[in-house]
């Protein structure tokens, strides 16, 4: 098996496999190379949505240009052994990635790094000094993180049998979140509606508040009936096969 770093015409080659839909196990054995390289080069690099070969090199060849015989910065830690076989640098960069997903939605750094951080867990809970163990944070940072996502209906504690306080993500998070986002969208219904009222139906304020209402309305009553219909996926065990179906 070769060794060394992946040439620039493996990741072309890496490119077009993710582009042909084939499984990291598939594109690896194409390059007589471990599943795990191919999974990290690929979520270290936008992920299989946003891989680009020559975009990847290029960052490759950056960071080995910076990397120095240093000792590592104050709060950074080596991968932690995990679980099942899985490989510790492939896990951070998705996580690095999944994070990166979540504030785009809307998260903050810290927020989406708690979430995702339970996201990942086997368990679906962790205490806070766990947290702030795995986040290399403070545990104060960790509760104000916990406390948005707990109103946002993201988590919820509990006590352990050892009368610890555990943060949990339920399986059913996506469900319960869109619940919640169809409230607050019935809310905005609601005000939209109040304004009609106030600026008048006739005005061009009014008519403009009366179709925001009437698309919202549409929205939120579309999404609770959807988030009810496909709840059950969340409780249906997936068919999955050994690395990823290849």
């Amino acid at each position: 098996m070769p060794g060394g770093r992946l040439t620039q015409q493996d990741r072309q080659q890496i490119a077009l496999g993710l582009a042909e839909g084939l499984a990291y196990a598939e594109i690896a054995r194409g390059l007589d190379r471990p599943t795990s390289t191919v999974t990290r080069e690929v979520m270290r690099n936008g992920g299989p949505a946003g891989y680009r070969a020559d975009l990847a090199h290029r960052a490759t060849e950056q960071r080995a240009h910076r990397r120095k015989p240093a000792a590592p910065p104050r709060g950074a830690a080596e991968p932690a052994p995990q679980p099942h076989g899985r490989d510790p640098e492939a896990v951070r960069a998705y996580e690095e990635l999944f994070t990166t997903v979540m504030m785009r939605s809307g998260l903050s750094k810290m927020m989406a790094r708690v979430m995702v951080a339970l996201l990942l867990t086997d368990t679906g809970s962790l205490t806070a000094s766990e947290l702030a163990q795995s986040l290399q944070v403070s545990p104060a940072t960790v509760s104000k993180s916990i406390a948005f996502l707990e109103s946002q209906t993201l988590v919820r504690r509990e006590r352990d049998e050892r009368r610890r306080e555990r943060y949990v993500i339920d399986a059913d998070v996506w469900y319960q979140s869109m619940v919640a986002s169809t409230r607050a969208l019935t809310e905005q219904v609601d005000i939209a509606r109040q304004g009609v009222g106030v600026l008048g139906p006739g005005t061009p304020a009014g008519a403009r508040l009366e179709n925001v209402a009437r698309f919202l309305d549409f929205v939120a009553e579309s999404l609770a009936r959807a988030a009810e219909q496909a709840r059950e996926v969340l409780y249906t065990k997936p068919d999955t096969t050994p690395d990823g179906g290849a």
